[in-house]
């Protein structure tokens, strides 16, 4: 990890990240709550999409660019796709977080539910997804995950979703990839890119760890597509990271105590974003 005066090696061109009319855009995350037939599902779905409408204002209020939707609570997450009662509460979650917050708004479903989630941003007005196994195969904590990105392509078209981008993550956290260890992280971005995905998303090894200056580098150089950093993103270690990365995710450092099992922290959002738009020079 470089120091604060770290500067980026190679001249870096700012990309759009559609639909943000704002460069760098600042996506802050709303893990909703347990959601029916997991095991730590407690609450009424109506409890649950009024914390994640809060938590939506809450982020609305701080300044940030954008929103996303996980269902992180539902551990131990099913492989590659979920129930209808997933996909019914996301839905609802959904609209209520677009309709309270009026913000591009994006959703991921744990794990590697793909399919799920785009039909879900199609029925929510939602604006992209973030897609797990999109090229390449990795070992994550469910098991094996397969490349999805010609059946995800090819449902999109049919259910009429084009106009909802499809975000891949690459090298993903929480997962091994020793089967694609000879298979370069910049290849890996460059490979989504030539399967037609819309953006690329890089991380660290786990949630909340900063990703890697040198494979953020890597990627930026594989790619003409927008570069993300999912995990680990701090009001200190954005001035590292500000040079090169198109957008940016922000969870554990937007959540009291840097725990994403918590709420979103107001005071944290706005020194997050405080700094940004420092860097951003307004």
């Amino acid at each position: 990890m470089p120091g604060r005066s770290a500067k980026p090696r190679l001249g870096v061109a700012v990309l759009k990240l559609p639909p943000f009319s704002v460069a760098k855009p600042v996506i802050g995350m709303i893990h909703a709550g347990a959601l029916p037939g997991t095991p730590a599902h407690r609450d009424s779905l109506d409890l649950i999409v009024r914390q994640a409408r809060r938590e939506a204002a809450l982020y609305r209020s701080a300044g940030v660019h954008g929103l996303m939707i996980e269902n992180m609570h539902d551990t131990p997450y099913l492989k590659g796709g979920v129930g209808p009662e997933i996909t019914a509460a996301m839905t609802a979650v959904g609209r209520a977080v677009k309709e309270e917050a009026s913000l591009p708004t994006g959703i991921q479903i744990l794990a590697g539910a793909n399919r799920e989630a785009l039909a879900v941003a199609l029925a929510a007005g939602l604006d992209f997804i973030r897609a797990e196994g999109f090229a390449f195969a990795h070992v994550a904590d469910e098991g094996l995950l397969e490349s999805c990105a010609a059946e995800l392509l090819r449902y999109r078209k049919e259910i009429g979703a084009e106009k909802i981008r499809i975000w891949a993550d690459v090298k993903k956290k929480h997962s091994s990839h020793a089967i694609t260890s000879d298979v370069s992280i910049g290849v890996t971005a460059h490979t989504v890119e030539f399967m037609r995905g819309d953006a690329v998303i890089v991380t660290g090894s786990f949630t909340g760890d900063a990703a890697s200056f040198h494979e953020l580098e890597d990627v930026k150089k594989a790619v003409t597509l927008p570069v993300l950093l999912g995990s680990g993103v701090r009001a200190e270690n954005l001035g590292d990271f500000y040079p090169l990365a198109d957008g940016f995710i922000v969870g554990s450092d937007s959540i009291k105590d840097g725990n994403w099992e918590k709420e979103p922290d107001a005071a944290r959002i706005r020194s997050f974003m405080k700094r940004h738009r420092q860097l951003a020079g307004n």
